[in-house]
């Protein structure tokens, strides 16, 4: 593999076009044709490209994923990863930093690749802080595996909207505190192995109701509301040493003078917070300049990729206008305004680079350290142990919205417990009568999504149900994924609600030990219900 050169020699060798190219980081696909490679190969060498972000496939991007196209799963997608990340590295004079979205391991983006809990499966965790350090560290070793050196996590938001369509489950909850210390602890996983983060999205995506990659969020708060909780966890990870910051697309008045700009355009979030305020002096990335927040609003080829860059930001990612981008910026930037913005993202991949493996080693199984996660997780926001004890003692029906009756939690408990069950998919097997004449229901959950929007995949019969059951019934509630799609049901009347968070086949496991009485419960609920 060919070396960086060192930045003292970087700044005499690389023409200014070329600095400019280095603050460029187009998407690539896993999954592309043929002839899409062939382009983006080009695109480096021509454009003298710095990095690249690394998606599943087009399809999958979520400013098209919303729209139901299509997408082809490739279960070879990590050896694909390994060979176009080698592919496009000959491509380049200098070396790419390569970055992924790895929140919760590759399996983000790349199938068939080590899958960790969501973060607010994180934010359940007490005293079990080591636990997520080790999810950053396998992560990092993941990423090393592949030929990644910057994973755009963790995420800082503080998820305190119920309806947020896109951060939620991505965020550790909604006290700042704990939000801090969990990020913090997986932040430290990653630099532990020589992996880098990016702690997103400035200036926090927690509270808002619409989705970035379709629109302008606007938040509507003081700047003192804001400095007291959202910004509170980028203060705290800037003051302890963070290699960067992806800042998202929000229009936030308080913070850029009463304007409605969003932030990643926004000098006064950029220059003046986050530099002037803040003291942040590393790399400034920029959320997707693909989402519909800003791409939609800017139809001069290169005018959003200069805007952008104007603004603060040192890396453009997934920056659409390539050649335009740069042409616009090398006509309008000033010489010091290209060089700091170089220095900083050469360094940054000084870093970076220092890293990598030559021989690369197996991925990480990641059940073992799932297992430990889901038994310290467990949470018991409703009733108690005593009566599921009592429970379990008296005889129930069970009832489930999967189709895997037996891969799951009720088929676990069904090789010690003889009940019945019955899936509320399979209306040919469903016995009203039978479910009538019983008095105690053990309902299992899997909302079929993890976004609310839709109400989570769940359908209005489906619910109504559900509330018969918890009115007329007594019911304990297993659920296995968001929590906040308890507030779909009349959840306060169930007699005992236990939330798993996972579907993951060890959190069933755990789920069916804690409900044998065999584990307790000793997580605590990151968010709270209405």
């Amino acid at each position: 593999m060919h070396k960086l050169l060192p930045y003292v020699k970087a700044t005499q060798h690389l023409t200014r076009t070329e600095k400019v190219g280095q603050l460029f980081m187009p998407a690539a696909f896993v999954n592309d044709s043929e002839a899409e490679i062939q382009a983006l190969e080009e695109l480096i060498a021509e454009n003298h490209i710095g990095g690249l972000c690394f998606f599943h496939s087009r399809a999958s991007a979520a400013t098209n994923y919303e729209g139901k196209k299509k997408v082809v799963y490739n279960k070879e997608s990590f050896k694909t990863l390994q060979t176009l990340i080698q592919r496009y590295q000959k491509k380049s004079s200098h070396r790419l930093l390569i970055a992924i979205d790895a929140e919760w391991g590759l399996a983000m983006r790349i199938e068939n690749t080590p899958q960790y809990p969501y973060a607010l499966t994180l934010g359940a965790l007490e005293d079990a802080i080591d636990l997520v350090f080790q999810v950053g560290i396998n992560i990092a070793h993941d990423c090393k595996q592949a030929g990644i050196h910057l994973n755009l996590a963790p995420v800082l938001d503080i998820n305190s909207n119920p309806k947020n369509p896109v951060i939620g489950y991505r965020s550790f909850g909604e006290d700042k505190i704990n939000v801090t210390k969990k990020s913090m602890a997986y932040l430290k996983g990653l630099q532990s192995e020589g992996v880098l983060g990016s702690i997103k999205h400035f200036p926090g995506h927690g509270d808002t109701a619409v989705d970035s990659h379709l629109g302008l969020p606007v938040i509507e708060k003081s700047k003192a509301d804001l400095l007291n909780n959202e910004l509170y966890p980028f203060r705290k990870l800037i003051a302890h040493g963070v290699a960067s910051v992806m800042v998202g697309h929000l229009a936030v008045p308080s913070l850029s003078n009463g304007h409605h700009t969003p932030s990643s355009l926004s000098k006064d979030m950029i220059k003046g917070l986050l530099r002037d305020e803040f003291g942040f002096a590393g790399v400034v990335i920029s959320d997707a300049l693909n989402m519909h927040a800003v791409s939609k609003n800017y139809t001069i080829k290169g005018e959003l990729e200069w805007l952008a860059f104007d603004a603060g930001n040192d890396i453009l990612c997934f920056a659409e206008q390539v050649s335009a981008g740069i042409e616009m910026i090398l006509e309008k930037a000033t010489e010091t305004q290209i060089e700091e913005a170089f220095k900083r993202v050469w360094s940054l991949k000084e870093k970076a680079i220092l890293a990598e493996v030559d021989v690369q080693a197996a991925l990480i199984d990641p059940n073992n350290l799932n297992t430990e996660i889901a038994k310290a997780s467990i949470t018991l926001i409703q009733g108690s142990e005593d009566y599921i004890a009592h429970f379990r003692k008296s005889g129930f029906i069970g009832i489930t919205n999967t189709t895997e009756v037996v891969q799951s939690f009720l088929g676990m408990l069904g090789k010690y417990d003889a009940f019945r069950t019955y899936s509320l998919t399979d209306a040919s097997d469903f016995d009203f009568e039978d479910i009538e004449k019983e008095g105690n229901i053990l309902l299992s959950l899997e909302p079929p999504q993890i976004k609310p929007t839709n109400k989570f995949g769940f359908t209005e019969d489906e619910i109504s149900f559900v509330n018969e059951l918890l009115n007329t019934k007594n019911v304990i509630v297993y659920l296995f994924g968001n929590p906040y799609a308890l507030q779909l049901f009349d959840y306060q009347k169930a007699n005992t609600i236990v939330v798993c968070y996972q579907n993951f086949k060890v959190f069933q496991e755990v789920a069916a030990s804690h409900f044998r009485g065999s584990i307790p419960a000793k997580g605590k609920l990151p968010v709270e219900l209405k």
